[in-house]
């Protein structure tokens, strides 16, 4: 059984003025997410701002999260690193804390070969009884999992269940898909091309506009699962401006200042991102008023 199927949310984590974890909007973030369909959290991912967080730090925000949640939907916990025992023993904690699954992204600058891939996930998957989501986002880490190698991966490792695709590539996709005969569970990892994805035998989408619109991004899913694509490509084409705008700057700058419009204090970001240009977040209010949400 699939760890969650349609809208994951990639959560935003909100910050204090003086930099802290802002707890108290994060619960309310929670709650905003849960009231409005959202089919499960994954936290302290890139949206989350995981890569500026010490380790103590990224798994105090993880157990909030899960102890807040409460098993009403899955919480999926970023664990990933460039070192393999660091990402280990992030999971491992994570699944101490009862997380339903982890999030783990390929290592990042040190560009491993897929033999190292294949090594890496393989350790964080026998460390665990979990299941994994691998994360592939080569814009991101200069490292991707060539659809042989996921396939290699799922077959041998019972709980590496799914990838989060990030690659922009259908075609890469497509052959992913066709190598894995369907015993994959793929999201999305583009807002931009759920539908698509879903098409291709995609089960939902781990999702920064889920953010502030996760009933829409939900809809979207739901109706892609039941194989109703044109009502789901109608959501999916009406939310491409917004998109666009919550990509204008590097993730999650604009999301933190969508969130706000939305009534979400998430508070600034940590160097090295900073606050969204006036443009862009004009941009952004317009998208955002166009769409329904503010």
């Amino acid at each position: 059984m699939a760890v969650f199927k349609g809208a994951g949310v990639a959560i935003a984590t909100p910050f204090n003025q003086d930099g802290s974890v802002n707890y108290d909007e994060f619960a309310r973030l929670i709650e905003f997410q849960i009231s409005n369909q959202t089919d499960a959290i994954i936290v302290c991912g890139t949206t989350g701002e995981a890569a500026t967080m010490s380790e103590k730090e990224h798994m105090d925000v993880v157990k909030f999260c899960i102890d807040k949640v409460n098993h009403r939907i899955p919480v999926i916990a970023g664990t990933g690193s460039n070192c393999t025992q660091t990402a280990v023993q992030l999971s491992k904690e994570a699944q101490e804390y009862g997380a339903d699954a982890v999030l783990s992204v390929t290592p990042y600058y040190n560009k491993a070969t897929q033999d190292g891939l294949v090594a890496h996930f393989s350790h964080v998957a026998d460390a665990i009884d979990i299941p994994v989501i691998m994360y592939n986002v080569p814009s991101r880490t200069g490292c991707n999992i060539l659809p042989s190698t996921a396939a290699k991966l799922v077959k041998e490792k019972a709980n590496i269940v799914g990838i989060k695709d990030a690659t922009g590539n259908i075609s890469q996709t497509a052959e992913m898909m066709n190598l894995t005969d369907g015993a994959i569970d793929l999201y999305s990892g583009n807002d931009d091309q759920v539908v698509p994805i879903m098409s291709l035998g995609g089960i939902g989408v781990i999702s920064v506009l889920s953010n502030v619109a996760p009933r829409q991004t939900h809809e979207m899913c739901e109706y892609a699962l039941k194989g109703d694509f044109a009502k789901a490509s109608k959501i999916q084409l009406d939310a491409i401006p917004l998109i666009k705008a919550l990509f204008a700057e590097v993730n999650p700058i604009p999301v933190k200042k969508a969130l706000e419009y939305v009534g979400i204090e998430a508070g600034p970001l940590r160097l090295p991102l900073t606050q969204v240009s006036d443009e862009h977040a004009e941009q952004l209010k317009k998208a955002m008023k166009e769409f329904g949400l503010i």
